[in-house]
């Protein structure tokens, strides 16, 4: 097997916090050139992501403050897949409790990896079409506070192209949307 192509080898794995959405570990690998070193990762169960379309064609988008930022970021509705859920139902959860919205059709845009240089978050990123605005407000939990935002698909390319929408996951989604919008 040529150089490089060999995993490399774990010698020691410390867990150094155990949170509620994630862990962080510190594992001890010897590479295949014999360098040994230490590499930090954030192992998380992953996010599931909607890219939602009203049947007028607006995405619907939401405002949050997100503390490790300082600011309030314009993102599409996402959560974290909790322990043996599929994404597919984490999204029809977090699409309603987060913007008070229910989708009719659904379509896997697929998958991706959010931070692979620290973290093994997988993103699924699904298209949520056919909107129907729920009778009930959204369900929001105790620490989120945002706002839902309507905005065509031409205006959110405008705002990443301008720097105003920043979130890799709702960019990434976007685009992988957009042949479908």
């Amino acid at each position: 097997m040529p150089l490089g192509q060999e995993p490399p080898q774990l010698l020691k794995q410390r867990l150094f916090y155990e949170g509620q959405k994630f862990n962080f570990e510190v594992n001890r690998l010897r590479l295949p050139n014999q360098v040994e070193g230490d590499w930090e990762c954030i192992r998380h169960p992953g996010g599931a992501l909607a890219v939602p379309v009203t049947v007028d064609g607006e995405l619907v988008l939401v405002r949050q403050y997100r503390f490790a930022l300082l600011g309030r970021l314009l993102e599409f509705p996402a959560g974290t897949v909790e322990v043996n859920e599929d994404p597919g139902e984490t999204i029809k959860r977090e699409i309603e409790e987060e913007t008070g919205y229910r989708a009719k059709t659904w379509q896997s845009l697929g998958s991706f990896a959010l931070a692979p240089g620290y973290s093994d978050e997988l993103i699924y990123a699904f298209l949520a079409k056919d909107l129907e605005k729920l009778d009930t407000p959204p369900g929001l939990d105790a620490d989120e506070d945002l706002e839902v935002i309507l905005m065509s698909p031409e205006q959110l390319e405008k705002a990443i192209m301008a720097g105003e929408a920043i979130d890799a996951k709702s960019i990434a989604s976007f685009f992988l949307a957009r042949p479908f919008l």
